[in-house]
């Protein structure tokens, strides 16, 4: 395609990202972010600032030369450390070895790498600046200044939204398209705690896990930062019968909360009641749209096409693949239209599984990791997995050690669990398990994966 003038609506990590890959091609590109420049002002905390890496985002981050800066801001969980309540505590590998890790990143210091990139690629990026109206017939949007509220009117040859779940430009593309949204909220919400580092330096619990303190219908997690503090999250019932926010008025309730639920975790916070005070409790949703473009003149991605929960830490693993496609597919084809039909067509069903995954990971975080059934059947995958390398692979490690795309994941992921189930059903030990009689099931009824999709991770 010849050089045109894109405009991207929201500078977060996939509009950055998307910025620096067009500009880098030669494209005109001014993005617009309605918050400030967070590298002058810093970061925002209190909504879970920490991000889990998967393999599949960090290819994206490598092809866009970004790799290695990024892992220098990250730190690698090998595993689950699981918390249980008046038990000791065990460590659950994620995968076969150390290699099979995801990366711990926070997101402030993630976007600001984008950001600079971005810029020094060419494109512009202005802040304090929201949409406002757009005229899709004379390729015009209307573009507000929140520090004067001046507004002005700008031309485009194509708006790209990734400006999240609230997305701006998904409701000016409504009567333009038979988007057809549907936002099914989650009865449970969250709220960001923080765990600091020793005084004198260092990390006060394993630094190379994902910290899950499991209790049946809700739990906390907490995700290590390189300088030694973890970013902890709960996550409960906004109201009803078991622990809720809702019922949860005051930091002294919550103290006495946490005493009674997660007592070694209180332990590890001596601001407790400062960020419990300080941090709001936020919401959790899956957004699902019929359609994510307009012709040629708009096209969703990211949280703005298919916002999802955050229990598979997949959310921006999922948005960068969506810009690289559709960078890739702007590329490759003459015609935008073509390009963004192409584009829905090839990311939606992969979006509409990973969100599928995400609600059901919710549950075997805060409840099956401390259910022996689930233990045994894990146990069986992970030597299934052995076993047969490249055929039958665990869902979890499709899902963040490969670029396995997400339907495909999520399909053989059903098969495989419903094979587990049956395998261990009303056995207490894995030496119990008919080894033989799985082989043969597996040799043939499932294809190994393709090699490309199973890079191995760093």
């Amino acid at each position: 395609m010849s050089a045109r003038r894109h405009v991207i609506i929201g500078a977060g990590l996939a509009g950055a990202l998307l910025a620096l890959l067009l500009a880098r091609r030669g494209h005109r590109v001014d993005v617009f972010e309605r918050r400030p420049d967070q590298r002058l002002r810093g970061y925002e905390g209190g909504r879970s600032i920490n991000l889990a890496l998967a393999r599949r985002g960090l290819s994206v981050l490598e092809g866009a030369g970004l790799g290695d800066a990024v892992l220098r801001r990250a730190v690698a969980m090998r595993g689950r450390q699981v918390h249980p309540l008046g038990a000791e505590g065990s460590f659950l590998p994620y995968g076969r070895s150390d290699a099979e890790c995801i990366w711990s990143v926070h997101r402030g210091r993630l976007n600001h790498l984008l950001l600079d990139a971005a810029e020094a690629a060419g494109a512009r990026v202005h802040f304090h600046h929201r949409l406002g109206l757009v005229d899709f017939d004379a390729r015009r949007a209307e573009i507000i200044d929140d520090r004067d509220r001046r507004m002005r009117w700008i031309d485009f040859d194509a708006l790209l939204g990734a400006d999240g779940a609230g997305s701006a430009l998904r409701n000016a593309m409504q009567g333009h398209a038979d988007l057809h949204p549907e936002t099914a909220p989650l009865d449970h919400g969250y709220k960001e705690l923080e765990i600091p580092p020793l005084p004198g330096g260092g990390f006060r619990i394993e630094r190379d896990a994902l910290h899950i303190w499991p209790r049946g219908g809700y739990m906390l997690i907490a995700l290590p930062n390189t300088e030694g503090t973890f970013t902890a999250t709960l996550f409960l019932p906004h109201k009803g019968r078991m622990p809720n926010f809702e019922d949860i008025e005051t930091a002294a309730q919550a103290r006495a909360f946490f005493q009674h639920t997660f007592p070694d975790a209180l332990a590890l916070m001596p601001a407790f009641e400062e960020a419990w005070i300080s941090h709001p409790t936020s919401s959790l949703a899956t957004l699902r749209l019929r359609h994510w473009h307009v012709d040629s003149r708009a096209v969703l991605m990211g949280d703005a096409a298919h916002a999802m929960v955050p229990f598979h830490g997949q959310g921006m693993n999922c948005a960068f693949e969506d810009v690289a496609a559709l960078d890739r597919l702007l590329a490759l084809h003459g015609d935008r239209a073509e390009a963004f039909a192409a584009f829905e067509a090839e990311r939606k069903p992969n979006a509409e599984a990973i969100q599928a995954m995400a609600l059901e990971n919710y549950v075997e975080m805060r409840d099956s990791v401390d259910d022996p059934a689930w233990r045994l059947q894990r146990a069986l995958e992970l030597q299934l997995a052995e076993r047969h390398p490249g055929r039958f692979v665990p869902r979890y490690s499709m899902v963040s050690f490969t670029r396995t795309p997400y339907a495909v994941a999520f399909e053989r992921g059903r098969w495989q669990r419903t094979l587990l189930a049956d395998a261990t059903r009303g056995l207490g030990a894995l030496e119990e398990v008919d080894l033989g009689a799985l082989d043969a099931r597996i040799t043939a009824e499932l294809a190994p994966l393709p090699v490309e999709w199973l890079e191995t991770a760093r």
